[in-house]
């Protein structure tokens, strides 16, 4: 009788043990799901503050649960935040105490996620080879881990991101395969651009056609994110634009921009290759005016990313410094090496500040010569507008020559403020070097009338008589 008691107590003390278990289990799959799940939602969004105190959220809740693992993947998210931002150095700091808290994880899905992130953080560096290995890594783990709606979600990732890596090192044929199956899993508006994009980079627009369908239609009749959609429009705009089809190109830019504007241009990465897609789009239609201006923009748009980014991560830093401080319930050990955290994020090192400026120095001397050729485009155009109006006799010829040289028009002024406008048009057109006999017939007057002309602004404009009138206003500033 006493044996069965014990039996009995023993079974259930095991039962207890064996609830509590899957309650702890449960418990951190819950933490899982809705961490990955929030902050991919915030990083898509670009909310990078709201992002950070997420994390320090969680990172209370790993303590108080004394889940490492859980600790480990808000360091990974803190990782993530840094690679978006160009923050390397600081992003592998990051990874590295991410590894260390999940390299005791039992749950592999843990792994095949740090390995994945780690890929995408050697792709930003165009390490190849390094984002391939790391990939390997990731598909072992992901292959050990249980089914859920995350592992087939990662699984997708895993073979797109495989097949980018393997675009950029030109090995075309695996690198479809791995993006087609990654899409045929995921089968989503961003997975279907990813397989235009391919086609589009190895420029096979015809190809590409299909997939830009596809993704429209799901774009349509699925509920995409925003940064998805601008995905969609700025696939479909690259696409328009390699088929010739500028008009259709231009409307799926525009409706980029569009959502950058209702999103607070919160989505600055990808609005770049849209400000840049549109320059190359108004060049080739011969619209030297909107082609400068969305240049500029584009040009404006690099040399503020960084900075922005960075700006915004140092201010959620800060608040991040503050929280940990005023935590009673914090871990005394771990609030030393928060702190020193935060200030790895809130310090940008010497070395990538000089990075960065390298890199922005390359791209505006790139840039300043693409802008140098296009504002002779947009001069030379006005310029034969100005010309055809002289020509023309037509009346708004002062008014737009005074636009293209607006200091000309001033300087003559400056030397003789009763300049009359039909004086003024006399000088303009030698300015724009017409002989007495072109401006005689373009005016209606007989030659003898515009040398009349000529010798009364000499005496208007005090112009010495051994000095060429045609010198003369070839070296008014203009």
């Amino acid at each position: 009788m006493k044996a069965m008691i014990c039996m009995f107590f023993v079974g259930l003390l095991l039962l207890m043990l064996s609830c509590n278990q899957n309650s702890g289990e449960k418990d951190r799959e819950k933490f899982d799901t809705s961490l990955i799940n929030r902050n991919s939602e915030l990083h898509l969004s670009g909310e990078y503050e709201a992002l950070i105190a997420l994390n320090v959220e969680y990172l209370k809740k790993a303590a108080k649960m004394n889940y490492k693992a859980g600790k480990g993947l808000c360091y990974l998210n803190l990782a993530d935040v840094n690679v978006s931002a160009g923050n390397y150095e600081k992003a592998q700091f990051f990874f590295n105490k991410a590894g260390r808290d999940l390299e005791d994880s039992e749950n592999p899905y843990h792994k095949a996620l740090y390995y994945n992130d780690y890929s995408l953080y050697y792709s930003h560096l165009e390490l190849f080879d390094k984002a391939v290995s790391y990939n390997n890594k990731a598909f072992s783990y992901l292959g050990k881990a249980k089914k859920s709606v995350l592992k087939t979600k990662l699984y997708s990732r895993l073979y797109i991101n495989r097949g980018i890596y393997f675009a950029k090192k030109r090995w075309r044929g695996t690198s479809l395969k791995c993006i087609l199956k990654g899409n045929e899993l995921e089968h989503s508006a961003y997975s279907n651009c990813m397989v235009a994009q391919y086609y589009l980079y190895f420029h096979q627009p015809d190809s590409a056609g299909i997939y830009i369908s596809r993704a429209d239609e799901k774009m349509l009749s699925e509920k995409t994110s925003d940064v998805e959609s601008l995905w969609v429009y700025f696939t479909m705009g690259y696409y328009y634009n390699e088929v010739n089809n500028n008009d259709k190109a231009e409307q799926n830019l525009k409706k980029a921009l569009e959502i950058n504007i209702k999103t607070r241009r919160t989505y600055s990465t990808h609005i770049n290759g849209v400000y840049k897609a549109l320059a190359e789009l108004y060049k080739k239609k011969n619209d030297g005016g909107r082609a400068y201006y969305y240049l500029k923009k584009y040009m404006e748009e690099e040399g503020k990313i960084n900075a922005a980014r960075l700006t915004t991560m140092n201010k959620a830093t800060e608040n991040f410094i503050s929280e940990i401080k005023s935590e009673s319930d914090w871990h005394k050990n771990d609030l030393p090496l928060f702190i020193a955290l935060s200030i790895t994020v809130l310090t940008v090192s010497g070395v990538y500040v000089r990075k960065v400026i390298k890199a922005l120095k390359l791209k505006k001397k790139t840039l300043k010569m693409e802008t140098d050729e296009l504002k002779d485009h947009v001069h030379t155009k006005q310029l034969d507008e100005v010309i055809e109006l002289a020509k023309n006799n037509d009346s708004s010829f002062l008014l737009k020559f005074r636009s293209l040289y607006p200091d000309f028009i001033n300087e003559l002024l400056k030397i003789n403020p009763d300049l009359e406008n039909s004086e003024l048009a006399f000088c303009a057109m030698l300015k724009l070097r017409f002989s007495s006999k072109e401006i005689a017939n373009y005016t209606f007057v007989q030659h003898k009338s515009v040398q009349q002309k000529k010798y009364r602004i000499r005496k208007r404009l005090n112009i010495p008589a051994e000095t060429d009138i045609y010198d003369f206003f070839e070296n008014v500033k203009v």
